[in-house]
């Protein structure tokens, strides 16, 4: 099975683009962050950034939904990918989302509301 569930704040606008054969594919990073107290007490924290891609009229809304500092919940598959550039192999490892749930508002510092709606989206729900 291979399945990534990821909670965590966007680091920039989506972007997105067209394949020659009009398909949208949106592109963005997550990152999600883990703290800890070490031996002497102190607390440390580390930031993990994870690359986001999605497709179809769900990269359209992602594109048009989400926002740099908006918290958003993805799942989805792993996927490596592979090219060539200048006589060298270059690798990518990025999460391809199937489901996406936008969350809280676009700014950093506010977290969301108990009552604020949840906007969830999967590539099977969308009516259009």
């Amino acid at each position: 099975m291979n399945k990534a569930i990821i909670l965590g704040r966007l680091g920039r606008d989506p972007e997105i683009k067209y394949t020659p054969g009009g398909q949208p594919v949106c592109n963005f990073s997550v990152a999600t962050s883990e703290s800890w107290k070490d031996k002497s007490g102190e607390k440390q924290e580390r930031t993990e950034w994870h690359r986001i891609v999605v497709w179809g009229k769900l990269a359209e809304l992602c594109h048009q939904y989400l926002l740099k500092g908006r918290q958003a919940l993805i799942e989805g598959r792993i996927q490596t990918r592979s090219w060539e550039k200048d006589g060298k192999t270059n690798y990518s490892t990025e999460i391809v989302a199937s489901t996406v749930q936008f969350l809280g508002s676009g700014s950093e510092k506010q977290e969301p509301a108990h009552d604020e709606p949840v906007q969830t989206f999967t590539e099977d729900d969308i009516p259009f």
